[in-house]
């Protein structure tokens, strides 16, 4: 475990089988916070509903938020993961437009010819800056107070307890903007761990 422990916090390098292991090893020690810690680290890897049943068994809460995974979340999380592929496909397309457009320049004097480099230029940009995944976290704090603004004299959104998972928008001060039941909220960073 200390061998676990010291991969993924000092050199930041796991594997999902690790991160089971490390679930395991923590369950058995009654450490069910880092747990549920480790398991939802390995759900950002591995989406399994069969995860989400441990979570929920670990934390004894019936009712996570941040689990629920739609058909997009699914399609994001797998172009993202192929990130730099695209870009490079995006890429060289765009080198071979141009090299046409080299190639053929007395023909392709019209603006029309010029329309597909400018496309596939706007697909690398997107695609280098716009598919990353977002960053999330899970609460671990006892008991975590959610916020609609990122001060004490906020209004109380919701009083939860360990296990949620949350995707993290920004940080500001002591405070993490995330979302919660597609809302803005904000929550301390000393109650949430970044996944």
């Amino acid at each position: 475990m200390t061998v676990y422990e010291n991969l993924l916090q000092n050199d930041e390098v796991f594997s999902p089988a690790m991160l089971l292991k490390m679930a395991y090893i923590s369950e058995g020690k009654g450490d069910f916070s880092n747990a549920s810690f480790y398991l939802a680290k390995y759900y950002d890897i591995n989406p399994n509903p069969r995860v989400i049943t441990k979570i929920k068994t670990l934390t004894e809460q019936q009712n996570l938020v941040g689990y629920e995974l739609t058909d997009w979340d699914r399609f994001f999380k797998f172009t993202s993961d192929l990130q730099q592929e695209i870009t490079l496909v995006f890429l060289g397309f765009l080198l071979i437009s141009i090299i046409l457009l080299l190639i053929f320049k007395q023909k392709a004097g019209k603006p029309k010819y010029y329309i597909p480099s400018l496309i596939l230029i706007l697909l690398v940009f997107v695609s280098n800056n716009f598919l990353k995944q977002s960053s999330t976290g899970i609460v671990t704090g006892s008991p975590t107070i959610i916020m609609d603004k990122p001060t004490a004299g906020g209004k109380l959104i919701k009083n939860v307890d360990p296990g949620h998972r949350v995707i993290i928008k920004s940080s500001k001060d002591i405070w993490y903007e995330i979302e919660w039941g597609k809302q803005k909220a904000f929550v301390k960073k000393e109650s949430i761990t970044k996944l």
